[in-house]
């Protein structure tokens, strides 16, 4: 008999979620940080604003491409291992970037090595493994919380990374992520240790899979499903939105003839705002239908963007518009992955989320690589800042047909 009381199993799961917030601070802090670097890596190797943006471009697909794989590997065996092979892979990339001569070590370094370590401790691992520990009513929350972690991440990183490359260089902050990417091996060893775990059984061992159910025949039953690919196409967008900025925000800054610090400074406060968005999101999943959330917070990006333009490119003007867009900015992120665990549940949420991630990162790879196409073609952003508004209204409006009734699965499916 199961004697853990309501009580109990909430106060167990606080060190679970804070441990995995804690992973997702330093591996998307890493991540999101990254534009900084945009200009100090032209300058030092002279290879060109088009040819690091296609390499950033090709790590935003890399994150998302390796999750869906670390996800199943993680569904199967634990999210131990993972998230320890995406430390030592993150940090191997980062202190190897410093050495670039040419593209193609570029590709390998910030496009592979160190993007599919991020994506090995990233959203679908962290949320999968807490998700099937948790009650579904507080499934939505705790997705809030790990996100917020991610989102606290940019805020502290940005403006370390920024005077770490002020009063040291590039390569020292270079340095100092890869040092911090290694901080979450000690990480992953606590999120193996499952307070509510039953004695005897591995802290890592995922859940029984439901009789006749395989990952092969739920692949098949979310293919079938229209509402599941509603949220890839919503989310391709979101990455496209946010690749783009956190690629080219910097030289936007730039080209505007403001200092380095207030790019940085936007980073922070987007990650800062975010933060509360997260929250917000989070505790508003079980109280209001999820799909209207996506609505709104994709709705409101395409109103920001389009104010943005209008508006006097000042630095008040970056602030005030970094807190609006960092409030929906990875906010997105809990709604969309409660909205595949109530349609397919959480045996295989690591896998299907990590699927819906993948096109996130799809869109994130074109947002990063046109940017710099766009500066070097046109001299500036503007046919970006189009495209982000036509594609944030229509990500808004594609979600309003998804239906959040849980998905019948047959019990007949083969493995």
């Amino acid at each position: 008999m199961n004697d853990t009381s309501p009580v109990q199993v909430r106060v167990a799961v606080w060190p679970l979620m804070i441990t995995a917030a804690a992973i997702l601070m330093i591996t998307m802090g890493a991540r999101q940080s990254l534009g900084l670097f945009v200009s100090p890596l032209n300058s030092a190797t002279g290879l060109g604003i088009v040819a690091i943006s296609f390499a950033m471009a090709v790590g935003q697909f890399t994150w998302g491409a390796s999750q869906p794989i670390f996800g199943a590997f993680a569904d199967r065996f634990g999210p131990t291992r993972v998230l320890m092979i995406g430390g030592v892979l993150l940090a191997l990339g980062t202190a190897l970037t410093p050495f670039v001569t040419s593209q193609w070590m570029l590709l390998a370094t910030v496009g592979v090595l160190s993007a599919a370590g991020a994506g090995a401790g990233s959203f679908s691992i962290l949320i999968g493994a807490t998700s099937r520990q948790l009650p579904t009513e507080k499934r939505a929350f705790a997705a809030g919380f790990i996100n917020a972690g991610g989102s606290f991440g940019q805020f502290l990183f940005a403006p370390i990374n920024q005077a770490l490359i002020a009063s040291f260089g590039w390569v020292v902050a270079m340095y100092a992520m890869a040092a911090a990417a290694l901080a979450t091996l000690p990480l992953a060893k606590l999120l193996a240790r499952d307070p509510n775990r039953v004695k005897g059984q591995p802290a890592t061992a995922p859940a029984a899979p439901p009789p006749g159910i395989g990952l092969r025949a739920q692949l098949r039953i979310a293919a079938r499903n229209p509402s599941y690919w509603y949220l890839h196409a919503g989310f391709f967008t979101c990455g496209f939105h946010i690749a783009f900025l956190v690629t080219h925000l910097p030289g936007e800054v730039q080209l505007c003839g403001l200092s380095a610090g207030v790019a940085a400074t936007s980073l922070a406060l987007i990650g800062l705002a975010n933060i509360a968005g997260s929250l917000t999101a989070g505790a508003l999943g079980n109280i209001y239908r999820m799909k209207w959330m996506l609505f709104w917070m994709y709705a409101t990006r395409a109103v920001a963007v389009g104010i943005y333009l209008a508006a006097p490119k000042t630095s008040l003007t970056f602030y005030a518009f970094a807190i609006v867009l960092g409030f929906t900015w990875l906010s997105t992120v809990p709604p969309t992955a409660g909205l595949v665990g109530k349609l397919f549940g959480t045996r295989y949420l690591a896998t299907l989320f990590g699927l819906t991630l993948l096109s996130h990162q799809t869109g994130g790879f074109f947002g990063a690589w046109l940017g710099g196409i766009a500066l070097v073609s046109t001299g500036n952003y503007d046919w970006m800042w189009y495209a982000d508004i036509v594609l944030a209204a229509g990500a808004a409006l594609i979600n309003l047909p998804i239906k959040e009734a849980p998905v019948t699965k047959l019990s007949a499916a083969p493995a």
